[in-house]
């Protein structure tokens, strides 16, 4: 049986942001922030062109993955 890290849309936003850290930490991303609208956060990546804007389910699963990658090739 799985242990889940969240179990609603708050939750779910802060473990985005607990990988978003990490990623930041391992080097993955130079940086990211978070802005918290009455409805729900938006997550942005600065990019050379253009900053990329997400929701906290994206966040989580580009994170996710990119940690992830990072230590399978570690």
């Amino acid at each position: 049986m799985s242990n889940y890290l969240f179990h609603d849309s708050k939750s779910l936003a802060q473990q985005a942001e607990e990988l978003g850290k990490k990623a930041v930490n391992l080097g993955l991303i130079p940086s990211f922030s978070v802005h918290h609208y009455s409805d729900s956060p938006e997550f942005y990546l600065p990019d050379e062109q253009t900053p990329t804007s997400l929701t906290a389910p994206e966040a989580y699963m580009k994170f996710k993955k990119l940690v992830e990658a990072s230590s399978s090739n570690g």
